[in-house]
């Protein structure tokens, strides 16, 4: 009856309502499970698919239980996302295995006594489904934009405040839509018609991103990322589409000395590297060491020599490399020809790939991250030479964390020029929400 998938779902929801992060559970159960790739798949579907529609699950809940979503036995409420989930968004699922599966599940998993409220519930919705009734939303715009697209009220009332309804409702269906997986060929090993060749070959479906000159996104199954022609080789890596924008922003050249200041997990320095030839320094620092390791484990498997991988604290760097140089020669430390400040955000371009992210974030946290992003671009300014190009990137789609923040700076430092600017907003199917401002010292 294909329990086992369903199982490591229902798990994973246990896990994360109880405070582990979607990505670590679903590996942590994965690994405890022997299943085929096609189960890790369904697996993977079910929970993060349930996971995001958690706010449209509880509501049709609400409307088909006599406990409401909020006083069910949380064991209980994440089994009927879990069945709900098959019947309402997965097309690969028969409704009757959607049923069935679930309400075995009930009886084996501890909750024998309750598999009949299971079974009725969901049969309930089924009726309900094919007669054409659906819920029945809020008048209030955001309200039911919460509901519709499974997203916090504050979230869903900021989008309709940022963005015109059709653009909100967009946001809303991308933040629910699995994300492609999108490769960026390193050209310093091969080529990207090469790539596809071999990809071709091994029967994986991959097509060319037309206005990335190194990207690719696979359209069909691959399995195992690290069995693919290439992987060993170091022919590419795994990088979103909007995220390769951002190393060629900053232009570097070979020979310079960069600095990538918020680094891991290595993306955009390993891209910098590959733009600049593997001739110069890309300086690659971030406050984890743990996640720098998997910044050299890349670096190693892309044949990069070129950067250097230091553990620090972007906003008190400059200080640390002043005290560095005074002990050394009695000089100032060396200036930078380019900074990228990749920096921490609230996430808000990338829910898709994050299925938790949404339930995490309070919206009191912006003021905290704002907070931090300004110091980190204040404590920065000193490093970068004159004339020297800083580019200030993000992965969310919060006017704060980004257009205002830079109007912000730049008022504050006359002098500074703005080369360019951009907002990507999450399309479905189509990468993530991303900021980029490029900025130039003065002379």
């Amino acid at each position: 009856m294909g329990l086992a998938p369903r199982r490591v779902a229902w798990q994973v929801l246990q896990a994360v309502a109880a405070g582990a992060y979607a990505d670590g559970a679903l590996e942590r159960e994965l690994q405890k499970a022997a299943l085929t790739p096609a189960d890790r798949g369904l697996a993977t579907e079910l929970a993060y698919g349930a996971i995001r529609q958690r706010r449209l699950l509880d509501a049709w809940l609400d409307r088909l239980g006599k406990v409401p979503a909020a006083r069910q036995p949380p064991k209980l409420r994440w089994l009927l996302h879990l069945g709900l989930y098959q019947l309402l968004a997965t097309e690969r699922v028969p409704a009757s295995a959607a049923v069935s599966t679930t309400v075995e599940l009930a009886k084996r998993g501890g909750l024998a006594k309750l598999a009949p409220v299971v079974n009725g519930l969901l049969r309930a919705c089924l009726r309900q489904r094919q007669a054409g009734q659906n819920l029945v939303l809020p008048a209030d715009p955001a309200a039911a934009l919460a509901i519709r697209r499974s997203l916090p009220d504050w979230l869903a009332s900021e989008l309709l405040r940022w963005l015109p309804p059709e653009r909100a409702e967009a946001f809303g269906v991308a933040s629910n839509t699995p994300p492609p997986l999108d490769l960026r060929v390193n050209l310093l090993r091969s080529s990207r018609e090469a790539v596809l060749e071999a990809l071709a070959a091994a029967g994986v479906a991959a097509e060319p991103l037309a206005d990335l000159a190194a990207g690719l996104t696979l359209t069909g199954r691959s399995g195992d990322l690290r069995q693919l022609p290439g992987y060993a080789e170091g022919h590419w890596c795994v990088q979103d589409r909007a995220a390769q924008r951002i190393a060629p922003l900053l232009d570097p050249q070979p020979g310079e000395r960069i600095l990538d200041a918020c680094a891991a997990p290595g993306g955009k320095s390993t891209h910098l590297a590959e733009l600049m030839g593997d001739r110069g320094l890309v300086l690659a620092l971030d406050r984890s060491e743990a996640r720098l390791q998997r910044l050299r484990r890349n670096q190693q498997r892309l044949g990069l020599s070129c950067i250097e991988p230091r553990v620090g604290d972007a906003a008190s760097f400059s200080v640390s490399l002043a005290a560095e140089a005074e002990e050394r020669n009695g000089a100032g430390p060396l200036p930078f020809d380019r900074i990228l400040v990749d920096a921490p955000c609230s996430g808000l371009g990338t829910l898709a790939r994050h299925a938790d992210a949404r339930w995490r974030l309070e919206p009191a946290a912006i003021d905290g991250l704002v907070a931090l992003q300004r110091q980190l671009l204040e404590g920065l300014v000193p490093l970068l030479k004159p004339g020297g190009r800083l580019v200030y990137a993000t992965c969310t789609v919060h006017p704060r964390e980004n257009g205002e923040l830079i109007e912000g700076f730049l008022a504050a430092h006359p002098g500074w020029l703005l080369l360019e600017s951009w907002q990507l907003w999450p399309q479905p199917g189509a990468g993530d929400g991303f900021f980029a401002a490029a900025l130039q010292a003065p002379g």
